[in-house]
């Protein structure tokens, strides 16, 4: 099959040859009247849940699983690793089980293209915490990422922690030899902390800037720290909300946007009406504005982000342009979270993930148009 379009990555008009892989690109002149853009499709390394459905539960029927992913589909997304957080053993366990079976089962199922493990193993402090329940926060044990992964059949291909443990040096070196993404996060580690996880294999810091401290060191801190640490990549909340305009400019100026990535870091609520949801044992609430919240408080307790949203507020609020914020919600990402046949942007012999979409420059607004997936079409607006 050929698409024409706009390719965002190049602004060049091309013909797109798609099946199970893009199996040509070539420049043609373009058509009259209006032409959709065409970029791979988004790739999302941390979503915790979406459209009502938590893939933190184990319950988490295989129905609704498909159903959340058909949403995010429609916002152009085409690979995701679902995220588990902070819980009990037998909970944690049950989830990464669970979406591993839903990946068999699911007709689209392979666009859970592993699990992203946040946690339990970070700081224990309020602030860097997060809203990950406290109780469940525990040192690193390499046995349980070994039972992750066989409950899993090696699906888990991330895993964030801080390494202000003891054990993290090892436990880093362990998972790297894996071949497995080892990001820090959620952390109150210091400078020599951070160079020594880096010595052992990380290569990535988790939503840089949000589950901090409230107030931190001017000069040395573990936020700068990791934004001058060039061996590490970094993702970063896109929904406008988590990030302040101000920070994520300088931030992505000092990682550099090739060195950066787009998240949605999405819970259950994401797309859902607002009101108040329950999360395992926490409540949370989803305001208008898509803000959400540990009930009754204000602190974030995750987003209801959609990564197309995500991609325009890039623009809109970071100053960046198309290309660049395509490039986090595609190849960046494919690069941190190790996609193989995702990280050359539309390039023949890569995989046939593609979002097909209008642009409007004047708003930086996205309108997605179709999503294909291995080279088969997965949403398409009437």
């Amino acid at each position: 099959m050929d698409i024409v379009g706009i390719d965002a990555g190049t602004n060049e008009c091309v013909k797109a040859r798609l099946g199970q892989s893009i199996e040509g690109i070539e420049r043609v002149a373009r058509p009259a009247g209006k032409v959709p853009f065409l970029a791979p499709g988004w790739i999302d390394i941390q979503v915790n849940g979406y459209a009502g459905v938590d893939y933190n539960s184990p319950e988490a029927a295989h129905d609704e699983i498909a159903r959340s992913l058909e949403v995010q589909f429609a916002a152009g997304v085409t690979r995701i690793y679902p995220t588990v957080i902070t819980g009990e053993p037998e909970r944690m366990l049950g989830a990464v089980r669970n979406l591993a079976r839903s990946r068999e089962k699911l007709a689209a199922g392979r666009a859970i293209e592993g699990l992203h493990i946040e946690g339990p193993h970070i700081s224990r402090e309020d602030g860097p915490r997060g809203a990950h329940p406290r109780e469940s926060v525990r040192e690193p044990d390499i046995d349980e990422y070994r039972r992750w992964q066989d409950a899993s059949g090696g699906l888990v291909k991330l895993v964030t922690l801080s390494p202000e443990w003891p054990e993290a040096v090892r436990y880093i070196e362990a998972v790297a030899a894996d071949g497995v993404v080892a990001s820090i996060g959620h952390t109150n580690a210091t400078s020599a902390q951070i160079k020594e996880a880096v010595r052992a294999g990380a290569t990535m810091s988790t939503h840089l800037g949000n589950g901090s401290h409230t107030m931190i060191p001017r000069h040395s801190n573990y936020i700068f720290d990791q934004l001058a640490e060039d061996r590490l990549m970094a993702s970063f909340i896109g929904d406008g909300i988590h990030l302040p305009p101000a920070f994520l400019k300088v931030a992505l100026r000092a990682k550099g946007v090739e060195q950066s990535v787009l998240i949605t870091d999405a819970v259950m609520p994401a797309g859902c009406a607002p009101g108040v949801y329950r999360l395992g044992a926490m409540e949370v609430e989803l305001h208008p504005g898509d803000r959400v919240t540990l009930a009754g408080t204000n602190q974030l307790a995750g987003s209801a982000l959609r990564m197309d949203h995500g991609v325009a507020n890039l623009v809109r609020v970071a100053g960046l342009r198309l290309a660049e914020a395509v490039a986090m919600a595609t190849r960046n990402a494919a690069r941190a979270g190790r996609i193989e046949g995702r990280q050359e942007g539309l390039a023949r012999g890569e995989r046939g993930d593609l979002v097909v979409f209008d642009w409007d420059e004047k708003t930086a607004a996205i309108e997605v148009r179709k999503t294909y997936l291995d080279g088969e079409l997965i949403y398409s607006k009437n």
